[in-house]
């Protein structure tokens, strides 16, 4: 597991207090309202919210990076999927993004990431958007009865979706940028507005985490019938895990990330 947060994340603890305004917790209703006053997406008949993502209709997978650190540098398969970062360079980023967001709103959302409470963790997500938030919302569950004073993150996801990278001065491939700091317990999500990257961002924590707990990860659907059988559907992104899985006469488990104990 990851050493004592609390002192890792005291600078971005306070450059999030000290922004113009911030927005802890809201609910949906409230994100409703915050996201259609701001004008981040259109209300569809029946409720859902359209939203435009951009030129990113998807993950940016040749965008990701983890920083390689001494902490994790043995657990991770370093590779084509898993890139090196320099630490200095994330520091630079990570100073940057914090300095746009000491002139923006922010919006964060208190959570967990697993519904196992012996193996989960608790996230934070800040996000300049949001529909970003009313997204983490909806994908994560929410801390409830615990204030944000005394919520204490194991991670945290700072999206900074409106700030576009520099590759000749933060070292990344393109403005867009996900970049992953296993030691600090911090992922940096920059300049896409596809939200399926803080999703990711926080099962690619779960995955490093479930194996050092001997916790097999595994990207599948689940779902459970009424004699108790569990169907694992397993499939690459876009090949109906979900679809398969929405099955009305067995009770859904989960449609992306489980880990086996």
């Amino acid at each position: 597991m990851f050493d004592n947060p609390n002192t890792r994340f005291e600078l971005i603890t306070k450059t999030i207090v000290e922004t113009k305004k911030i927005h802890w917790n809201l609910t949906p209703p409230l994100l409703y309202e915050e996201v259609i006053k701001r004008g981040e997406a259109m209300l569809a008949e029946n409720g859902p919210l359209v939203i435009y993502t951009g030129k990113c209709t998807g993950r940016s997978p040749n965008d990701k990076f983890f920083v390689q650190e001494i902490s994790s540098q043995e657990h991770v398969w370093w590779g084509k999927v898993n890139k090196p970062f320099e630490p200095d360079k994330f520091e630079k980023l990570k100073a940057r993004i914090l300095e746009y967001f000491s002139r923006k709103e922010l919006f964060v959302q208190d959570c967990y990431g697993g519904a196992d409470p012996a193996y989960r963790f608790p996230a934070r997500i800040v996000t300049d958007t949001a529909w970003e938030s009313l997204f983490a919302y909806n994908m994560f569950l929410h801390a409830e009865h615990i204030s944000q004073n005394e919520f204490v993150p194991e991670f945290t996801v700072l999206v900074a979706s409106g700030f576009e990278a520099e590759p000749e001065i933060d070292g990344t491939r393109s403005d867009v940028v996900i970049a992953i700091h296993l030691g600090q317990k911090l992922a940096l999500i920059a300049g896409t507005r596809y939200a399926g990257e803080v999703k990711k961002s926080v099962f690619t924590v779960l995955n490093y985490l479930f194996p050092l707990k001997n916790i097999l990860p595994m990207h599948c659907a689940a779902n459970i019938g009424a004699d108790g059988q569990t169907a694992l559907f397993f499939g690459l992104s876009g090949t109906g895990k979900t679809t398969l899985s929405a099955d009305p006469s067995r009770r859904l488990i989960g449609d992306d990330e489980h880990g086996w104990r």
